[in-house]
């Protein structure tokens, strides 16, 4: 979200995080230390161990006033807009098979793929050498390539910076890679 990595937010139901324990100790998550108890402080400090991070926690709360200031609603539009363009791109060229539901409201601002006989880090490499920037790998979801059969996929991320001629750019590098690849 624009905002420096290694920051987030957790959301969770009030009453099911006050039933929870933390997994990390230290700080101001600690109400009361007796010698055969501690307390927990109340939310949101028990879940924050250790002294917190400042600088990024400002620079992500400003990240998150230029979104709004954009509208969350028209950058997802826009998104979508994308998507939908890069999903028929993809679709159009020989050998190419995106991973997604038909379901196009149920889609983020990701669209994920294979290639026929050429292995997804191959297919990134190369786009990477014509500098085009996607993912490959099992995206922290060993579990579901190993149910689909897959050693991994690229994964191309979409933000409302991105244009429709980075896709048109992306579909051209990535049908010479496959013709490169299918040459081999």
């Amino acid at each position: 979200m624009c905002g420096p990595t290694g920051i987030g937010v957790l959301w969770g139901r009030r009453k099911l995080l006050e039933k929870l324990s933390p997994y990390q100790y230290g700080g101001d998550m600690i109400l009361q230390v007796k010698d055969q108890l501690t307390t927990w402080n109340e939310l949101p400090w028990k879940f924050e161990a250790g002294t917190p991070n400042y600088g990024d926690s400002i620079a992500f709360g400003t990240a998150l006033d230029y979104l709004e200031s954009l509208g969350m609603g028209r950058i997802y539009a826009y998104e979508h807009q994308l998507v939908e363009y890069a999903r028929r791109s993809l679709e159009e060229i020989s050998g190419v098979e995106v991973l997604a539901t038909k379901q196009k409201d149920s889609h983020s601002g990701v669209v994920s793929f294979v290639c026929d006989e050429v292995h997804p880090h191959d297919v990134a490499t190369y786009l990477d050498a014509e500098g085009v920037a996607i993912r490959a790998g099992h995206h922290c979801a060993q579990p579901l390539m190993t149910k689909l059969g897959l050693p991994a996929t690229n994964r191309i991320s979409f933000s409302f910076y991105n244009t429709k001629e980075e896709v048109d750019r992306m579909a051209k590098i990535l049908s010479s890679a496959l013709e490169f690849f299918r040459k081999g």
